[in-house]
């Protein structure tokens, strides 16, 4: 019935989206991407903060159904009838009675299969886009002809921009710059590397009581110096959000000092790069959003900033989607957390080749671990982790890997920071 149900009630919100676009033309940013979506849509949101009424999508609403939730201002009505009446009732209100609307869209855009980016651009044209990183082997891949067509997919967004648009990109994204030849956009980068407009320095970790708290790092921009936050996370990932939402402003002729201002309340979203603290003071790296090879890569990277660990433990869920590409990735992803971490626990049938990977590459086969499922990960980890540990939790969205991160809370009230905590996914195996 739902499957049903589905084109019809998509429509209809698309319909009655384009209409309230049309009356109140709002500016419209989108942020598009196979990494790092919703950090940098946080991101950008805090840089505007201070500037202008704005509204930007709830968590990861960043579909046919969540882009009109954004543009509507309604929360996911899930499968509540009630709710589903009240979302059209708002929409019908906006629509036939003057409203405080805002003047900024921020809408995180993203793609599960072909054709999921032309459905929103047939709602939203933006007027600037950011595009975070398009890497060798998107998410999603297994649902497309080639990783090329997911990156291709993935950078509609910018061909829809107007001549002289801003089109915001990493500098060291060669996919994204090349593509950017095609378009009519004013390209602004950010990036580690010499040629960006936001040049960013190698980050550094923020410690408290010798506790890691998030990071820090120069931005260089038109030979001024500032100073950026991720105040609670780890990971490049999560320093290059703000210095996207810097390029931002910098692309949008915002001042600077409402940027930077608006910036300092920036933190990073639930799953993504988390610092908690975990049992017996150890300190939890809570990636348990999603999972993808890029995304990975960058979390075991974080994971090797905390040379002050006893030990660095890896624990890695299937990374889903990846098609023809999935045994290759999960070696590969194993021979590398083998150079990173001291521990591996693998979790899913998929990682059990990063298990064989892992001891392939040297890693002492006392060292690594196997699990089926989360739920029986977080158990044996609960009688594993020790003072003084650092613990990488990372794994695709099915994995439940938040159960893992959950068990090893210090505080278990903090489990309000973690992902999927909503009464609909609680409910979930």
């Amino acid at each position: 019935m739902k499957s049903v149900l589905k084109a019809p009630i998509a429509g209809l919100l698309a319909l009655l989206s384009r209409a309230i676009l049309r009356k109140y033309r709002p500016q419209i940013i989108m942020i598009t991407g196979s990494v790092g979506k919703t950090s940098t849509k946080d991101a950008v949101a805090a840089m505007l903060s201070e500037h202008t009424n704005m509204r930007a999508s709830e968590k990861s609403y960043n579909s046919e159904f969540g882009v009109p939730f954004t543009i509507m201002g309604v929360k996911n009505p899930w499968t509540s009838l009630f709710a589903w009446v009240d979302v059209f009732a708002e929409a019908l209100t906006l629509l036939f009675f003057p409203a405080h609307y805002p003047k900024v869209l921020v809408l995180e855009v993203g793609a599960d299969r072909p054709g999921d980016l032309a459905r929103i651009l047939r709602i939203a044209t933006p007027d600037a886009v950011v595009v975070t990183r398009l890497p060798d082997v998107p998410v999603h891949v297994e649902a497309y002809a080639t990783p090329a067509a997911v990156r291709e997919e993935e950078f509609a967004p910018a061909y829809a921009l107007a001549s002289g648009a801003p089109l915001i990109l990493s500098s060291r994204d060669t996919y994204a710059i090349t593509m950017a030849a095609n378009t009519q956009a004013t390209v602004t980068l950010f990036g580690f590397s010499p040629e960006a407009d936001v040049r960013i320095g190698e980050p550094t970790v923020m410690l408290e009581d010798g506790m890691p708290v998030g990071m820090e790092a120069t931005a260089t921009v038109r030979g001024h110096e500032y100073t950026l936050y991720a105040r609670g996370a780890l990971g490049r990932p999560q320093i290059l959000a703000p210095a996207a939402a810097f390029a931002a402003a910098l692309a949008l002729d915002i001042p600077t000092e409402e940027a930077l201002g608006g910036l300092a309340t920036y933190v990073p979203p639930a799953g993504r790069g988390r610092l908690l603290r975990g049992t017996d003071r150890s300190v939890l790296i809570d990636e348990s959003y999603n999972s993808s090879p890029a995304a990975t890569e960058e979390a075991l990277l974080a994971l090797s900033l905390l040379t002050n660990a006893k030990r660095r433990i890896a624990v890695l869920g299937d990374m889903l989607e990846l098609g023809r590409y999935s045994k290759f990735e999960h070696e590969r992803i194993g021979t590398l957390a083998a150079s990173q971490a001291d521990m591996i626990v693998a979790v899913g049938s998929r990682s059990k080749a990063t298990c064989t990977a892992a001891v392939a590459a040297g890693l002492d086969a006392s060292q690594v671990r196997c699990f089926e499922n989360a739920r029986d990960a977080a158990h044996a980890l609960q009688d594993e982790i020790r003072e003084g540990d650092a613990i990488l939790i990372k794994g695709s969205q099915s994995m439940r890997m938040e159960r893992i991160v959950e068990a090893l809370l210090g505080d278990p009230t903090d489990a309000v920071y973690l992902v999927r905590q909503d009464t609909e996914w609680k409910k979930k195996k």
